[in-house]
């Protein structure tokens, strides 16, 4: 569900925060490398007020490697590691090769057999709940996000975050659930993504056909 975090999410950030900003990503999209600083920083100067979610949306069929960087991610965070290496593997996303992520891990004080070939195979039943969750949401391309479930259709820039973030912060004033002028902007919005194709988003990777791996 967009609107609810899961006990087995990857969460930065206070657990308690107020905001929840849910984000679909593919380690392989550079929107999504360029975001994810910006998305740290918006948690980071928060005070406390916002946490960020990561699931996985990756677009293997446009990116050969996004799958096994999921797949690597996630044994990572069995390892204790989820967000040092997500933040790694947005810095080398050019270099996404099971022999690369083997070193990432390595680097990170991992054990970089775990996270590649047969014994990361066993979080795939993970990131395909996270893709199929995405497409059940009417996620499309990647960067995807949600701020407290609303789907955010605004730049990928940190002031319109924080406004966003701001409009959803029952401590700012700006109520905790979506009022009705916000579900229809957010209707809008949706209807919109449906009339244009994602690709002529200059700021997010389309699923082309819907996605899959």
């Amino acid at each position: 569900m967009t609107g609810q975090v899961r006990a087995d999410d990857h969460v930065r950030g206070a657990v308690d925060a107020l905001v929840t900003v849910l984000e679909y990503g593919d380690y392989e999209c550079p929107y999504c490398a360029a975001a994810a600083p910006l998305l740290q920083r918006l948690v980071e100067e928060s005070g406390g007020r916002v946490r960020l979610v990561f699931r996985n949306f990756p677009l293997a069929d446009r990116h050969p490697y996004a799958l096994t960087a999921a797949l690597a991610a996630e044994a990572a965070a069995a390892q204790g590691a989820f967000w040092p290496m997500h933040d790694l593997l947005f810095t080398k996303q050019d270099r996404l090769t099971d022999s690369a992520l083997r070193g990432y891990a390595d680097h990170l004080g991992l054990d970089g057999n775990r996270v590649v070939g047969e014994p990361a195979q066993q979080f795939g039943d993970r990131v395909e709940s996270d893709f199929a969750e995405g497409l059940a949401a009417g996620v499309e391309g990647t960067p995807t996000l949600f701020i407290d479930g609303v789907r955010y259709a605004g730049r990928m820039e940190l002031d319109a975050l924080r406004r966003a973030v701001g409009a959803a912060d029952p401590a700012s004033g700006g109520g905790g659930a979506p009022g009705a002028g916000r579900q229809r902007r957010w209707s809008l919005g949706l209807r919109r993504a449906q009339r244009e194709p994602v690709a002529e988003d200059p700021q997010q990777d389309d699923a082309e056909d819907g996605g899959g791996h």
